[in-house]
């Protein structure tokens, strides 16, 4: 069993910053993928950004340059750092760890609630 717990969500006014952090309660380097995923009010869940155990990163192209995942194997934490935020980006945010490289994600934390203001 894996428990994830995201922090530092919040209320922030357009073009703000947030970091999100993800803490494991096992090594994050043992994880094959640790990703990121937001849920807003009335649509699916989808794919923010992921970062792989070989250093690997990916991102949704809508937040491509505007946010940053990274990784702390030492404090066994991932991190999203959000910059220039948008109303759009109002969601619930989600990190998930995966064991292998294919599949569906072992686990997945509580959520986090992020909120954009106007």
């Amino acid at each position: 069993q894996v428990q994830l717990v995201e922090s530092g969500g919040g209320l922030v006014e357009a073009g703000g910053s947030l970091r999100l952090s993800c803490a494991a309660s096992r090594r994050t380097s043992s994880f094959a993928v640790m990703g990121w995923f937001r849920q807003a009010p009335g649509k699916d869940r989808e794919f923010v950004a992921t970062i792989w155990r070989d250093g690997r990163i990916y991102y949704a192209n809508f937040v491509k340059g505007r946010f940053t995942i990274s990784r702390d194997n030492a404090r066994n934490t991932v991190y999203l750092q959000m910059n220039s935020l948008k109303p759009e980006d109002t969601a619930v945010y989600y990190c998930a760890e995966r064991d292998r490289s294919t599949g569906p994600y072992d686990y997945w934390g509580q959520g986090t609630q992020v909120t954009v203001s106007s």
